[in-house]
């Protein structure tokens, strides 16, 4: 065994592996409880639909982590970014530099793809993580706030939209 991390994407087979490391993600954010997602639901987002992808690690043929990402758009770049949802390290093998790993794999595969950044979100109390992140280079964005709709608001939302506006689905 060489120590070395290998990456691969993720493949249907890999879906009970992914939503362990979601959970222990999870566990470890204290957000257990706020985990509805099962192993039908990833298969019908990740692979019927193709919403996102999975890019796994491995060293000495063990899995180490996941980095679970999706693009999403700049108009002002006029381009694709990636954007990094979760990335997670085993906790057996934090601190010997699969999360730079993972980092630089996810920015290979921007450049490769043309797209213009790769951007992440991180919680404020994470502060190894964010100390990780400031790190490597990468900057907080301090002027923006995330703002969300989500559970009964956004079917209010849709309802709403349904009854008082018409969107040409069909292109005419």
């Amino acid at each position: 065994m060489d120590g070395t991390i290998r990456f691969r994407f993720a493949e249907r087979g890999d879906i009970p592996l992914i939503l362990r490391f979601i959970k222990e993600l999870a566990d470890y954010e204290g957000m257990l409880d706020q985990v509805v997602a099962t192993e039908e639901l990833l298969d019908q987002w990740l692979f019927e639909k193709q919403k996102a992808e999975v890019l796994l690690g491995s060293c000495d043929g063990e899995t180490v982590g996941f980095a679970l990402f999706f693009h999403n758009f700049s108009t002002f770049l006029g381009r694709a970014g990636i954007y990094l949802e979760d990335l997670y390290v085993c906790p057996g093998y934090r601190g010997r530099g699969f999360g730079k790993a993972f980092l630089n794999q996810l920015a290979s595969i921007a450049v490769e793809r043309g797209c213009g950044r790769l951007e992440w979100w991180c919680l404020d109390w994470n502060k190894p993580s964010i100390d990780f992140y400031l790190g490597m280079g990468a900057k907080a964005m301090s002027d923006w706030t995330v703002y969300r709709i989500d559970g009964e608001q956004l079917s209010r939302m849709a309802d709403q939209g349904q009854q008082l506006y018409h969107i040409d689905r069909t292109g005419e």
